[in-house]
């Protein structure tokens, strides 16, 4: 069994113009993990969830879910 994340983003950043939605965002589910995001109004909740998706594409960093980069693979 290895322990390869399931979800693995690596220094995510989303730009809006002027305003940073995501700013070297970075983190690791494994199997079995519970995770959630928490966060004030207009922190990025839900623009790392679309990059996730495969809704919108990052300014820079990577996002992979199952091995698969989401912003190539979505």
């Amino acid at each position: 069994m290895t322990n390869t994340p399931v979800i693995d983003v690596k220094g995510l950043y989303k730009r809006f113009g002027n305003f940073i939605a995501n700013d070297n965002l970075t983190f690791q589910v494994f199997k079995g993990e519970i995770f959630g995001f928490l966060g004030a109004n207009g922190a990025g909740k839900t623009t790392a969830m679309k990059i996730l998706c495969g809704l919108s594409k990052p300014s820079a960093g990577t996002a992979r879910v199952a091995g698969f980069d989401v912003h190539h693979n979505p």
